[in-house]
Parts: C-alpha cells; structure tokens; sequence
C-alpha cells in the first residue's frame, strides 16, 4: 500500500507511510482505527460487497485495474456519503474536500438493477464503490438530499418499511423509509455528511453479546447505552435476526469527534417474515438476550405498548405484499397478530422490568 494522509474534510487526520499509522488528531482519529490501528482493514471496510453481483458489473464498468477492496476504496479516495474521510496520496498537495465529495451519481442504475446502458458511460467518481451491505442498492440525490434505493423480494421489502411504521409508533429514532415502485428508499441520515456515521465495529469489534456491548457503549456514554438498550427492544419486537457490528453505529460532530448518539435505527429487512412464517410461539434467542440485558440493567424499561388493531393497520399501510400460502392466507393479519405475541412475550420474560405504557 503506497503512503497515503487521512483527512476529515481538509484536516490531516493520520499519516499512513509503509502501513504504519501514524496519527496526527488521535481524538479525530475513526473509531476502528482507535481500536486497532489498522488503517488496511479500515479501508477495506468501506468497500463494496464483492459478493453482490451487480458490484462485479460496476468494477468492470469503472474499468478498474484490479477489483479488490483497496483498489475499489482509492478509486474514490476512500469518500463516502456519510462522513467527512477521505484520503490521498502523501505527495498530493492539491486536492481538496470539495474535489472529493460526491455530487453526482452516474452509475446508481447499474448498482441497483445491473442496468445494461450503464456501460456505454464513460468512466466516473460514484459513491457505489463505498457503499456497503449485502443487498443490492444505489445512491441517488434529489434537491441536494442524497437517498439509498435498495432492492429485495416483496417479503423483505414489506418487512422493513413496515418495522419503520413500528419504529416510529414506538417513538423511535429511526431513519426514514418510504416505497419507491419496486423499491425501498431511505433518506441519509446523517444530511450529506453535516454528521459523521461510523459503525459499532469501530468500538465494539465482532461483538454480539447484548450485555458485554452495553457496557462498551457505557465508556462512551449513559446516554449511548440506555439508546442500545431501546434498539434491543426493538430488535427482539420485530424479529430483526441480522443486527451486527455494521448496520448500527453512532453519530459524531465531524469537526471535534465527539460521539453524540446512536445513529437512527437501520436495515430492518431480514426481520418480521423476511424468511418466511413463524410456525411457533414466540420464544427465540431475540426476546431471551433482550430480558437478560435488561436484568443487567437492573432498570425498568418503559415503552409504548402496541394494540394488535393498530399493528394490523400498519400492516396493511404497506404497499408491499408478502406471499400468501396455504398455511398464511392473509399475510398482513397473521404479522400484526405474530408482532403482538412477541411484545407479549417480551413482557413475560422480562418479568415487570418491561412497562408497557
């Protein structure tokens, strides 16, 4: 890897000279690089999924040398919609923030649905090389307001838009979710970058136990924490079975990198009956790592209990339709009445430190 400087907009961050992190800001620093130093793995981090077979199309579209990570990552100076780093060579004494930044998107349609007309286009900067996550999806911007368009079955498509509906019932931060035809399209939360986005891979590693997290995010804050704890509610309601180190994370000012809260709650799509239909009660990993948490806690949790009436309505907001089968006839019922078990559920394990209101 050649020498490169890390900046956040155009603050030199870290010197990266023979693959040696050499930091200049340490409370600027990305949260994975304070943990580990491991400025190769950082970037890489940030690359594509090559497993996603319209990002194999989008290399070779961008007619890039090799397409590996790193290669992927520089090709756009390791930018990002959702923060302000970047990087360039040690030598490169002219490029700036503004050259870097995305401001249009030539390639969202090859990226989203392998469009065959992408590869008449010439190639250009795209924040689809940085744009990370296993599923299909695109950057596109409208009236300077950045938007991720993503793909999916109509199972998954109904699972998220409708945990959105449930998050914002709860009161929840959520990032915002909408239809878009065939698609699902959420706004940037983080306002073209005025905040940076960072997952929880940067201060929690590989980590997956509820409990051994929390008392991560407590070094950082009281307030990180107890928001944790609501995302666990959340996950255990709505059978979310993918939640990991990269789809939360935290928000930081991007001119002091001060952590100030967990992100908006995110990428809901492997939840609810994005897998198919539930065929027990209620009684999963979900719901029991939730109650041991909140006996850790040793606090009372308080949230908004949801009438079954009102989750069948949301339901039935949804313009997607899950697959009706002999078993499940009526799709939109039979996740309003699942939803309700699991809150009951919930409530039974946590044996009264759940409050309903």
């Amino acid at each position: 890897m050649d020498d490169f400087l890390l900046l956040s907009k155009d603050t030199p961050i870290v010197k990266i000279v023979s693959g040696e992190t050499i930091p200049l800001l340490p409370e600027r620093l990305p949260l994975f690089l304070k943990r580990t130093g491991d400025t190769r793995s950082w970037l890489e981090s940030r690359a594509i999924d090559y497993h996603r077979t319209n990002s194999r199309l989008l290399k070779k579209a961008l007619r890039l040398e090799r397409r590996d990570d790193l290669t992927a990552v520089l090709a756009v100076n390791a930018a990002t919609i959702t923060d302000n780093y970047w990087v360039k060579p040690l030598s490169d004494e002219t490029t700036r923030h503004e050259d870097v930044r995305f401001k249009v998107n030539m390639f969202d349609a090859l990226a989203l649905t392998g469009d065959v007309n992408s590869f008449d286009r010439p190639p250009s900067r795209t924040p689809e090389l940085t744009n990370t996550g296993s599923f299909e999806k695109c950057w596109r911007i409208k009236d300077g307001v950045w938007r991720m368009y993503k793909a999916g079955k109509p199972e998954e498509l109904f699972s998220e838009l409708l945990a959105y509906q449930i998050g914002m019932l709860l009161g929840f931060p959520m990032a915002e979710y909408g239809a878009a035809g065939a698609f699902i399209v959420s706004r940037d939360f983080t306002d073209n970058a005025r905040v940076d986005f960072e997952p929880a891979s940067g201060l929690i590693g590989d980590e997956s136990d509820y409990v051994k997290i929390y008392e991560i995010l407590r070094t950082v804050g009281e307030n990180i924490a107890e928001q944790y704890v609501r995302m666990c509610y959340f996950d255990g309601l709505i059978f979310n079975m993918d939640r990991h180190e990269n789809n939360f994370g935290v928000l930081r000012d991007s001119d002091t990198g001060e952590i100030l809260s967990l992100a908006p709650f995110f990428d809901h799509n492997i939840a609810l009956v994005a897998r198919g239909y539930p065929s027990g009660a209620p009684n999963d990993m979900l719901i029991s790592d939730f109650a041991a948490l909140l006996r850790h806690t040793e606090t009372a949790f308080r949230v908004r209990g949801l009438s079954e009436e009102e989750l069948l309505e949301a339901a039935r907001s949804v313009p997607f339709d899950p697959p009706v089968t002999e078993a499940v006839p009526d799709p939109r019922s039979f996740t309003a009445r699942y939803l309700f078990e699991r809150q009951r559920a919930l409530e039974e394990q946590c044996r009264g430190l759940l409050i309903l209101a």
